[in-house]
């Protein structure tokens, strides 16, 4: 069992096959589901204080904050990906 783990920015990590959408926080229902999260204390703010430029979506429906483009994680977790087929 080999578990993939992604850099989401400062050193932080999530595991790849967890991550179920990286998406962009500017749209309104992105913005309530971060909310919401924040209330339920199932939020994890891995901005640094940074504005935050990609919202994780995990399977234990937990919300995490990125500074990191969410075209970059995309990108890091297709290389992750590739990297499988090469071996």
């Amino acid at each position: 069992m080999d578990i993939k783990l992604i850099n989401i920015g400062f050193g932080n990590i999530v595991a790849a096959g967890r991550v179920i959408a990286v998406v962009s926080p500017d749209s309104a229902p992105i913005k309530r589901i971060i909310q919401e999260a924040r209330d339920s204390e199932r939020l994890i703010d891995a901005s640094y204080g940074r504005r935050t430029r990609s919202v994780i979506i995990m399977d234990s429906d937990h919300v995490v904050l990125s500074a990191v483009q969410p075209e970059t994680i995309a990108h890091r977790m297709a290389d992750d990906s590739n990297d499988d087929v090469q071996e």
